[in-house]
């Protein structure tokens, strides 16, 4: 009779292994996104330019309406990456995509396309 539990023991093994390779992925991934607070600093910096930029901008009220309201979300991003630690942010995105599936679908296929059409300048 042929040993059934040897393929059984040894899917286990690698099962065992890739979960733990995701693990440390998961970790690993975790401590840059908790390592790029600094994000939160540039986006600061950058909504503050624009605020000191705003009035000299030509285009008009409309165009120095819209640079203020950029701002002002920059500056809101920043609050959060500053307030919130990756878990947050994970089960913040999860929220959001489960609450708004389409859009979300459509932000991931736009992404998508940028990272395969940034790789293919490459």
């Amino acid at each position: 009779m042929p040993d059934n539990t040897r393929p059984a023991s040894a899917l286990r093994d690698v099962a065992d292994v890739a979960a733990e390779s995701l693990t440390d992925g998961a970790r690993t991934a975790a401590a840059a996104i908790d390592e790029s607070r600094s994000t939160a600093a540039g986006l600061e910096t950058a909504a503050s330019a624009i605020h000191r930029g705003a009035d000299d901008l030509p285009g008009g009220d409309r165009v120095r309406s819209f640079a203020r309201a950029t701002a002002d979300r920059l500056s809101t991003s920043a609050d959060y990456v500053r307030r919130n630690d990756t878990r947050r942010m994970m089960s913040d995105v999860k929220t959001l995509v489960t609450s708004h599936p389409g859009p979300a679908l459509v932000v991931s296929a736009m992404l998508g396309f940028l990272v395969a059409r940034s790789l293919s300048r490459d």
